[in-house]
């Protein structure tokens, strides 16, 4: 695939970006060596190769959720700076 001009402006009007013509420059040189890369890496022979899936031997080891420490609403709100009956009170942080 061939990177030029056209298609880098027809990238930008996809994404709706703009680009100056310095850094349209630069995106087509950047494409064209990720291209070169993919490039070589079909090169490359992976015949009999398993898919990686896993990036060690590890396996996620879960444990058990256990109810450790239970307390009440009383003991919860005893140390909030401003509560209501059932609730701890925070100041407005949302504006229109």
């Amino acid at each position: 695939m061939k990177i030029d001009r056209s298609l880098i402006n027809k990238l930008a009007e996809l994404s709706k970006l703009e680009f100056n013509e310095e850094d349209a420059a630069e995106i087509q040189k950047n494409l064209g060596n990720i291209l070169d890369l993919v490039e070589k890496l079909n090169e490359v022979d992976t015949e009999g190769v398993e898919p990686l899936i896993y990036m060690n031997e590890n396996v996620d080891v879960f444990r058990e959720d256990k109810v450790k420490q239970v307390i009440s609403k009383e003991e919860g709100l005893k140390n909030a700076p401003d509560k209501d009956s059932d609730y701890i009170k925070v100041p407005k942080v949302i504006s229109k």
